[in-house]
């Protein structure tokens, strides 16, 4: 039996692996790393304790690992590292083959972002090791905040200017990256993985108008202005800084893609954006 472990089992695109890999794979093959493993008690799976930044935990959470889904880290400016400790270990316990979840034209992308996954990306082809790599774009939940943001202002927000936003749903990236780990054919394979339908955020400002009968706008702002905006709300300078600076990606069409791989990979369409606004609305 193929034994799949997922590293960052108990964050939100964790948890959604997991359970998708429960639908195709016998549960007793599959194991959550997680730097705590009482988050991980409700999965159903083997769980074992698995921390970035202790090495010495990696091993044994990875003895026996046939595939590995390696989750990009949180931990901005700390990645490279974390990742090279993570691709270390996982060849010295005998792994087979690394899946690694990326960013959307990882080679050519203009948003800070993408230089650690870069470095990533170089690391695992390096290693020796089978691997997929899954370039992700955005998350449709990246918008939630600031839909209820522009309930309660008037007013979107951003720097993404005319940028068009092919974002999916994480599910939807959860059940690319289960189709991956479990099927064959897609070794030394790199997918470019967005949503069907592009939005720029005008027309999120519009479809949240005609969704709840307010007129509701879209302010493009520079960049600076935009992060000093995101640190009035509460966010360190830093990711302020970053969010912002992806947002300026944004306006280079760096999150645009139409090749629609992403839905031929789970063999449905992307969870459309406007369902998806949908949704929040009714959740506020």
């Amino acid at each position: 039996m193929t034994i799949i472990a997922v590293t960052g089992a108990t964050g939100h695109l964790g948890r959604l692996v997991i359970e998708q890999l429960k639908t195709r794979a016998p549960a007793d093959g599959l194991v959550a790393l997680a730097r705590d493993p009482t988050r991980a008690a409700d999965l159903g799976v083997d769980v074992r304790a698995a921390d970035y930044d202790k090495p010495e935990t990696l091993g044994p959470a990875l003895a026996g690992v046939d595939v590995l889904l390696l989750i990009s880290s949180d931990a901005i400016g700390q990645r490279v590292s974390q990742h090279r400790a993570v691709i270390e270990a996982a060849k010295a316990a005998g792994a087979q083959r690394i899946v690694y979840t990326s960013i959307l034209k990882a080679d050519a992308t203009p948003i800070g972002l993408g230089e650690e996954h870069r470095a990533t990306e170089a690391m695992i082809r390096d290693s020796g090791l089978a691997y997929t790599l899954l370039r992700n774009g955005w998350y449709l939940e990246n918008y939630a905040g600031a839909i209820a943001g522009a309930l309660a202002s008037g007013t979107f927000i951003g720097s993404a200017g005319e940028g068009r936003i092919s974002a999916a749903a994480r599910a939807d990236y959860a059940d690319a990256a289960a189709v991956v780990l479990t099927t064959e054919g897609h070794a030394g394979q790199t997918y470019e993985l967005a949503g069907d339908e592009a939005f720029t955020m005008a027309q999120l400002a519009a479809e949240a108008s005609r969704q709840t009968g307010r007129a509701l706008t879209y302010a493009d702002l520079p960049q600076e202005a935009y992060a000093k905006a995101l640190e009035g709300v509460g966010l360190p300078p830093p990711v302020a800084a970053m969010l912002a600076q992806s947002d300026v990606g944004a306006a280079q069409d760096a999150l645009f893609d139409e090749d629609r791989r992403l839905s031929r990979l789970i063999g449905r369409p992307t969870t459309p954006w406007r369902a998806f606004v949908a949704g929040v609305l009714e959740s506020l």
